[in-house]
């Protein structure tokens, strides 16, 4: 009789949530032993701050300069972004834009593919609710990631947890089959084990 070990395949994502003055970004793997479930694992997530940089230069050099180290890091094997929302104000649209194509070439310098997601993606994948709160989101985080929901609390939290929700969205995307929860409610009673009081 042989004595085989089960195969642990492993899916680093990264993911961005861009941004001119914060960027947030977080790295999830994904841990699949057939014919069990895959694991999610939290393994960083974090802020880059550029409020400041006053030269807009500098700042996408500090965003490219910033995800080639996460990169070399964490060796993602796919980065997800979120999706510029649309704005009226063009400069506005035109900088954010700017800081996302410096994310998306930091990544294609290192060959590693990159998805966009719009923000209702992120949110209906995350959450099963394409209107979700950011509260919402970040307790269905702490959940699937089974982290301390403290952790992904506070203001200067937001874009990170956001860049979480994306790699998730894209795990999600590309999982087959796709394990999704209709709603938060739909979530609880389907997993009460998984729920912190």
């Amino acid at each position: 009789m042989t004595n085989t070990k089960p195969i642990i395949s492993e899916k680093i994502i990264l993911g961005i949530d861009p941004g001119t003055n914060e960027m947030g970004y977080g790295v999830i793997c994904i841990k699949s032993t057939p014919p069990r479930p895959s694991r999610l694992e939290l393994m960083q997530y974090g802020v880059i701050h550029l409020r400041k940089y006053t030269l807009y230069q500098t700042k996408l050099q500090k965003i490219f300069d910033r995800i080639t180290s996460l990169i070399d890091e964490y060796v993602p094997d796919e980065m997800a972004l979120e999706a510029p929302f649309y704005s009226k104000n063009v400069q506005s649209m035109l900088k954010l834009g700017r800081a996302q194509g410096v994310a998306m070439a930091a990544a294609l310098s290192r060959q590693i593919p990159v998805t966009e997601y719009a923000p209702r993606k992120v949110k209906q994948s995350v959450t099963g609710n394409g209107n979700a709160s950011k509260e919402q989101v970040c307790k269905m985080l702490s959940s699937l990631l089974q982290t301390n929901n403290s952790l992904l609390q506070g203001k200067q939290l937001n874009d990170a947890t956001d860049a979480l929700a994306v790699a998730l969205c894209h795990h999600y995307q590309k999982s087959s089959p796709v394990r999704h929860t209709k709603s938060w409610k739909a979530f609880v009673a389907d997993n009460p084990e998984r729920i912190k009081s």
